[in-house]
């Protein structure tokens, strides 16, 4: 498993990922030797007098090559369960909390997860240089592996490793770097991306963006305005950036946002319809009141037309915007007379526009001389999202107070309305919604908070770092850091169980102001994750460890349990060893298991296809056991994972040997 990973990861080179998705998309450019054509490449390119191969820009920085070089590595880490956490409150919930290094995190989600996320927002460290915000990553190769691995010299060594614990522009987008493209790959043909950033690196964003992503899939820029510069001798530069980002811009729909007015006219019907007036009654009072309070209703007062389904808008456009071929007659239901007919058709077929007659969805005039027109009933009215959105610093973080009982845990969170508008704004309302810099998990509030209000499906997966909000002194005491004290004092050792406990604490307000309107499969929890490396000793371990002793000297399943990773969550080796593999396999983390016996000996089935035999005390009468149930189809299986480490020579041998006997043809795949 880990041993497996890290000698693909030896071999990677810092083209390794490009050159993989490139294959995946262009396989006629490759070898049977996976070889690169760059020749039929270029020629390619030529025939259709593309030069972008020599004149082409982009952003050079000092570790770009090992930031292109990690975007290809496999993970190096574990994931271990929250057995509490999962076998409890989150046990039927499809939400993933991770915590861990992301970019680790990045690495593991790339099987089972490429090409299905639908939107990404980040809100990652500004470097600011007040943001706290260092070069993490350690480089564990040596410099003669450094200078091997991207044809440096000792002074590009120095400079390389120059970048460690620093907050330069090439740390940081070192940084960034590897995780963007990982990101790229998890969405689909549908997915954006939302950056949040400020001024300090937003033109290098920009540009690393511009390169991974493509600058033709650039959406555009929010400006998120967060105060108000009174010196009027200098431009205001008090706001943030959101860059957007799609996979393939083309693929986008027109966006809009479900209308924040329309619920105030839909509560005025209501009010008008119980006081038993008649539709015409209701309808002459609404125009007086949407009259009145216009200045509240921006973008839907011309919804104001009322009949017995409720309220509608008849200003839509019933003609084509250019020559058609719907030039059928339509007659007026009163006078029997065909209505003025478009001068390039209208914009619905015969068929269309006679099911919207028969629903009683047409709006017509008051005779043959106006044109009909659809009904848009108001509940679906949908408005543009604003290009620059106003944020209240002191508002936002007095919202995430309150569902701490008042503690500021967090200084200037993002507002939960921003991200839910970006959400409606970007999204459908079953999609799912990465956050790999979670924070305060604004965004796991606000994809519960929209779910609430549409009875959307939508899912979120975040990913948070424990960071700790102290440090040990000298002496071994607790210390609470500069901007963790309040956190400390009020039992949160780290960020992520503060972002957990903001997503329950969330949850529980959700259901309380949306009591009898809360939908019946709304989810407020979420399974939690945690990725860790190895211990020292279980990596030396591996180290030692030959496959072709008769003997096993350590029990290694143990060493991947939460005691013997010393973290919390309870859970096993045998559950983080497959936890970790299922996700590498490309299956959910809910996919369906079953532990089958065989012979006093458990191992999962996955999916009804795929056993995992993990656990130490594997023997002949359990292959025995196993060869019987597949040869009598008991159980169907295509392919058996097993633990090579649980595994002595001589069991391993009877087991491939029994496997070859049968008729099925069954993979056997040794992991290490």
């Amino acid at each position: 498993m880990i041993s497996d990973n890290e000698k693909f990861n030896m071999q990677v080179k810092p083209n390794s990922a490009f050159l993989d998705e490139l294959k995946s998309k262009l396989p006629e450019f490759f070898d049977r030797e996976g070889n690169f054509d760059l020749d039929k490449f270029k020629g390619q390119l030529k025939e259709y007098n593309i030069n972008e191969l020599s004149d082409g820009y982009q952003l050079n920085f000092i570790g770009k090559d090992y930031a292109r070089r990690q975007a290809g590595e496999r993970p190096s880490t574990v994931i271990v369960p929250d057995q509490e956490q999962n076998n409890g409150e989150g046990k039927d919930s499809k939400n993933l909390f991770f915590t861990g290094d992301n970019l680790e995190v990045l690495r593991h989600l790339q099987s089972n997860y490429q090409n299905k996320i639908d939107m990404i927002y980040i809100d990652p460290p500004y470097n600011t240089g007040k943001d706290g915000f260092v070069y993490p990553d350690n480089f564990e190769y040596s410099d003669d592996k450094l200078k091997e691995m991207f044809g440096i010299d000792d002074e590009q060594v120095e400079r390389l490793k120059n970048i460690q614990g620093r907050s330069s522009h090439s740390a940081w987008l070192t940084f960034i770097y590897p995780r963007l493209q990982l990101s790229k790959r998890l969405l689909n043909q549908n997915g954006v991306i939302f950056i949040s950033i400020d001024g300090n690196e937003y033109t290098n964003l920009k540009e690393i963006c511009d390169e991974i992503f493509g600058n033709t899939n650039f959406v555009g820029d929010l400006i998120i305005k967060t105060a108000t510069d009174n010196n009027s001798s200098q431009i205001n530069i008090e706001h943030e950036y959101m860059i957007c980002y799609a996979i393939n811009k083309n693929n986008l729909e027109n966006w809009s946002i479900s209308s924040k007015a329309a619920p105030k006219i839909i509560n005025q019907y209501k009010k008008l319809k119980l006081k038993g007036l008649t539709v015409d009654e209701i309808q002459k009072n609404l125009r007086i009141w949407i009259k009145k309070n216009s200045k509240d209703l921006a973008g839907v007062t011309h919804y104001n037309n009322v009949d017995d389904k409720g309220v509608y808008s008849s200003s839509g456009n019933s003609s084509n915007t250019r020559p058609g071929n719907y030039m059928y007659d339509i007659y007026h239901p009163v006078t029997g007379k065909p209505c003025s007919k478009p001068k390039n058709g209208w914009r619905w077929p015969k068929s269309t526009f006679d099911n919207y007659v028969a629903q009683g969805e047409v709006a017509w005039g008051v005779d043959e001389t106006t044109q009909p027109h659809i009904k848009k009933r108001i509940e679906t009215a949908r408005q543009y999202l604003k290009s620059v959105i106003e944020k209240d610093n002191r508002s936002t973080t007095n919202d995430l107070a309150n569902l701490f009982d008042g503690k500021k845990l967090f200084d200037n969170p993002k507002p939960v309305s921003v991200i839910k508008n970006l959400i409606d704004f970007a999204t459908e309302s079953d999609t799912i919604i990465l956050d790999f810099f979670a924070g305060s998990s604004t965004t796991a509030d606000a994809v519960m908070q929209l779910n609430a209000e549409d009875g959307g499906n939508r899912k979120f997966i975040m990913v948070q770092l424990p960071e700790k909000t102290y440090t040990v002194n000298s002496d071994g005491k607790e210390v609470p850091t500069k901007g963790g004290k309040t956190a400390y004092e009020a039992g949160f050792k780290s960020i992520d169980e503060i972002s957990r406990e903001r997503i329950r604490r969330a949850a529980v307000k959700i259901k309380v102001d949306n009591d009898l309107t809360l939908p019946e499969n709304f989810d407020g929890s979420f399974k939690h994750y945690r990725v860790v490396n190895p211990t020292k000793q279980t990596l030396e371990d591996i180290e030692d460890f030959d496959p072709d002793n008769t003997t096993l000297f350590t029990d290694m399943v143990d060493s991947f349990s939460s005691r013997g990773l010393d973290v919390a969550g309870d859970a096993t080796g045998e559950q983080t060893i497959l936890t970790t593999w299922l996700s590498k396999d490309g299956y959910p983390f809910n996919a369906d298991i079953k532990k089958i016996d065989f012979a006093g000996y458990e191992a999962s089935l996955v999916e009804d296809s795929r056993l995992y035999i993990i656990n130490n005390g594997w023997s002949n009468k359990n292959t025995e056991a196993l060869l019987n149930k597949i040869g009598t189809h008991q159980i169907t299986v295509q392919t058996i994972v097993l633990f090579g480490y649980s595994f002595n020579i001589a069991d391993l041998r009877e087991l491939e040997i029994g496997l070859k006997q049968l008729d099925n043809n069954i993979n056997l795949l040794k992991r290490y």
